[in-house]
């Protein structure tokens, strides 16, 4: 930071302050504070969907490693029984079914994922900064004008023995007052053009992330549903009947009744 800037920084810091005293009348420009809550509101928003848009990401990836997990653990534990069995084969489909929607799909859908969503959300979560400049220019003007029109407001009710004084006063206010007045009037009409936008720059993002959700439902249903073919035709009827959960207890009764599972 340069001298003359950290002197600036240093006036604002005491134009402020005496504005909290009440010694300074501070500008109030209700426009604008409508317009900065809801960029700010927007700002919030699109920084949410970003850390949302990843955790679902991040969530899926991690959701199909369990689910390789799982699937290699079910293979090996009906494998080692009987690999021969109508058991052993659902298991291994299984496993193959999980391994395609992994390898797959699921990387076939993470490049596409982090071009037209991640990416999008990203590039306008980085103009946020640029803006928020802005807006501290504009805010460090107002403090400016608001410093000059006390300055001179003092001398037009408290002349100067100096006639030089009023003259430069008044030029000092004018020229705040139209620094301020072009960066405030540029952002209470630019801050809402940059929120009508967000609907056609977010439209294809979400289209896409809809495809996308779409795509891996349907490849998995249609690959899991391969898995079926190795069940009995009646086992899809007696687990909608109830009988299913009644065979599980049965066969769990008979565990408890061994004596190693504490029968006496």
């Amino acid at each position: 930071m340069s001298w003359t800037g950290f002197k600036k920084g240093i006036s604002r810091a005491g134009t402020s302050l005496l504005q909290k005293t009440g010694q300074i009348e501070r500008t109030v420009d209700r426009e604008f504070a409508d317009e900065e809550a809801k960029y700010k509101l927007f700002e919030k928003e699109c920084q949410a969907l970003q850390k949302a848009a990843k955790g679902y990401a991040d969530a899926m990836k991690a959701m199909t490693a369990t689910q390789g997990r799982l699937a290699d653990t079910i293979d090996v534990f009906y494998s080692a029984a009987d690999k021969a069995s109508e058991s052993a084969m659902a298991a291994h489909a299984y496993k193959r079914a999980v391994d395609d929607l992994d390898t797959g799909v699921g990387r076939e859908l993470e490049a596409p994922y982090r071009t037209t969503i991640m990416e999008p959300l990203g590039k306008m979560n980085a103009i946020f900064p640029v803006v928020n400049e802005q807006i501290n220019k504009r805010n460090h003007k107002l403090l400016d004008y608001d410093a000059a029109r006390s300055k001179m407001n003092k001398l037009i009710n408290k002349p100067s023995d100096d006639p030089t004084k009023l003259p430069r006063a008044q030029q000092e206010h004018d020229e705040a007052k139209e620094v301020f007045d072009m960066l405030n009037e540029q952002l209470i009409s630019e801050l809402p053009q940059l929120l009508d936008l967000r609907i056609p720059y977010f439209d294809p993002s979400f289209e896409a992330m809809i495809r996308m959700q779409c795509k891996f439902a349907e490849e998995g249903y249609e690959k899991l549903g391969g898995v079926q073919r190795y069940f009995a035709d009646n086992v899809r009827d007696d687990y909608a009947a109830g009988q299913l959960d009644a065979q599980v207890e049965g066969v769990l009764q008979e565990m408890k009744e061994l004596t190693i599972c504490g029968a006496s």
